[in-house]
């Protein structure tokens, strides 16, 4: 089960799979207040995890974009995607 791996371990669709499975968990209001408290840690840690992944990834494509210190890039228009 990946809630017993560390979240740095985890790869991104893992984290946010494994926070999912948290959230609709404690949505349903059935947990003792014990392993609530312990579910929103570990969704805290995974979140956090998953935005540094986020972060890095985002830093990763700017340095790919960027060209003898100019953007490469056009801005993105979802209009005409």
């Amino acid at each position: 089960m990946t809630s017993r791996k560390k979240a740095e371990s985890l790869t991104f669709e893992q984290s946010m799979q494994e926070l999912e499975a948290l959230v609709n968990n404690m949505e349903h209001g059935e947990l003792p207040l014990e392993e609530a408290l312990k579910s929103f840690e570990r969704g805290i840690t995974l979140a956090r995890h998953s935005q540094k992944q986020l972060k890095d990834a985002e830093q990763k494509v700017q340095i790919l974009t960027e060209q003898n210190g100019h953007q490469t890039m056009d801005t993105f228009d979802s209009n005409n995607a």
